[in-house]
């Protein structure tokens, strides 16, 4: 394929340091991170500074280049991957990686959106603040990408979404201007809160090149337990007395079954059992205080007593001291690497309201159970967010391929009952290419009018991130008109 003509210009804007296209240096960036898509671009653009985002997105306008926004490339659903046919430009903004203020006193950061996560957490640190956003892929996922698919991670609970804790934003448009909403003021009501239809947008509707940030006071005390259930259902009253007892203090509450634990035990070094009897569900939970720690340790003991007494949990184990708390939070992060040697999986990230995460549960582990026996449910997640990363690891004597196969079924299954219960298909992932068409089936038609509205709007040649997250007026699967499911 012969370079298109606005590859030169664009080469120009950028410098030699900008931009890329060699196979080497462009592989990593053509596959998603759990390698289900591969793609083809005409070139990576790695801009310096927003001016230089601005200039490559209005020559891409004007030729209508399809453009793929890419961070980190950490993402699980496909969102940030070209597709076959090599006729896209891969911006990625690891360039713009600079914390450009801190405002200790206003509780707020200002940085670009290349900016590593860990980097932002730890500046943040260094000025006596926290700021709460953590992901297991936090020291290489970029802000930026945080922000377009609205990532969720550990400290929901407490602390909201990406999307809750984001003050402004500066973004560059598809036709290239470049959207000043960069500003840390708490109040504005002046109009459209334009920002938010940035934030988990998956770069279909412009790119994101800074943001400000909302930090907090930095907790001086953290107290951490895993615990062992009395049954599943105990997990709901738990949290809730938990969240009580504690003044809502809880920063984490993640529901881990006996199978994950086995599978981390088994398969990632330097994790054990915290508990000698591990029953069928566990939770690791931290209270997190900006007291003594004495008062914090305290005040989790106090309520575990609590806990026991009511029939709630069985056993747990406190953490002594930060190496106790690191053992505890490696297992948590095991689990998800221990599935791999166990065979192939199928993996679905589902919110439900907080209170149907046990029927949840029970109803999908029965269902895919008839439909594939043998298989091995591995329901693990955050809970006080009603968010459960509700995998499937393959019947042990199955051949992968096989159980692959089963994986449409499958979905289909997990989201029908997770619809039923007024749940969400995606709680934090994002829709992406993965997802796109199970959006059109469980999606309100409304709301996909609507976005479909915007899209046209702000995009109306369609040139940014295409394919991703809006499904087109048609629903793939059933192959009858979106329109037919309205009331």
């Amino acid at each position: 394929m012969p370079p298109h003509p606005a590859i030169e210009q664009i080469k120009q804007i950028l410098g030699s340091k900008g931009w890329a296209d060699e196979d080497g240096m462009l592989a990593p960036h053509l596959v998603d991170s759990r390698g289900s898509y591969q793609g083809r671009c005409l070139g990576l653009a790695l801009p310096a500074t927003t001016e230089e985002v601005s200039r490559i997105v209005t020559l891409c306008a004007h030729h209508r280049i399809p453009i793929v926004p890419q961070g980190g490339n950490t993402g699980r659903v496909g969102g940030a991957t070209p597709d076959e046919t090599g006729t896209a430009l891969l911006i990625n903004l690891s360039r713009m990686n600079n914390i450009l203020e801190i405002d200790p006193e206003g509780h707020a950061i200002t940085v670009e959106a290349g900016c590593i996560l860990q980097n932002i957490q730890q500046a943040a640190a260094d000025a006596d603040r926290f700021f709460p956003l953590s992901l297991g892929a936090e020291g290489s996922c970029q802000i930026g990408g945080n922000l377009a698919s609205n990532a969720g991670g550990i400290n929901v609970l407490r602390y909201g979404n990406t999307r809750d804790l984001v003050l402004g934003l500066e973004a560059v448009m598809p036709d290239g201007r470049v959207m000043n909403a960069l500003t840390a003021l708490r109040k504005d009501n002046t109009g459209y809160d334009l920002k938010h239809l940035l934030i988990g947008s998956e770069g279909t509707l412009g790119i994101i090149t800074k943001a400000v940030l909302r930090l907090f006071p930095r907790p001086t005390s953290q107290a951490t337990a895993f615990c062992a259930l009395d049954s599943l259902d105990s997990a709901v009253d738990l949290l809730g007395r938990a969240r009580a007892d504690s003044g809502d203090a809880v920063s984490s509450f993640e529901l881990i079954p006996a199978r994950a634990v086995e599978f981390a035990s088994r398969h990632v070094p330097n994790t054990r059992p915290p508990l000698d009897d591990i029953p069928d569900w566990c939770v690791l939970l931290e209270f997190s205080g900006s007291g003594a720690a004495p008062s914090t340790n305290k005040d989790l003991e106090s309520f575990l007593e609590g806990a026991f007494e009511a029939g709630l949990i069985t056993d747990a184990m406190i953490a002594q001291n930060e190496g106790q708390r690191s053992d505890l939070w490696r297992l948590r992060e095991a689990i998800v690497a221990a599935q791999k040697p166990e065979g192939a999986s199928i993996k679905h990230d589902i919110s439900v309201p907080v209170q149907a995460v046990p029927a949840f549960i029970r109803q999908a582990n029965e269902a895919v159970t008839e439909a594939c026996p043998g298989i091995r449910p591995y329901p693990f997640g955050h809970v006080g967010d009603g968010n459960i990363h509700y995998n499937l690891s393959q019947p042990e004597g199955m051949a992968p391929a096989a159980f692959k196969a089963r994986e449409e079924d499958l979905h289909r299954i997990v989201y029908d009952i997770t619809q039923s219960l007024g749940g969400s298909i995606s709680a934090e992932h994002g829709i992406g290419r993965k997802k796109r068409d199970d959006l059109a089936r469980y999606g309100d038609p409304v709301s996909l009018d609507l976005m479909r509205a915007i899209k046209k709007a702000l995009d109306p040649d369609n040139i940014m991130n295409p394919g991703i997250l809006l499904p087109t007026e048609t629903n793939d699967n059933d192959k009858k008109p979106i329109r037919e499911n309205r009331p």
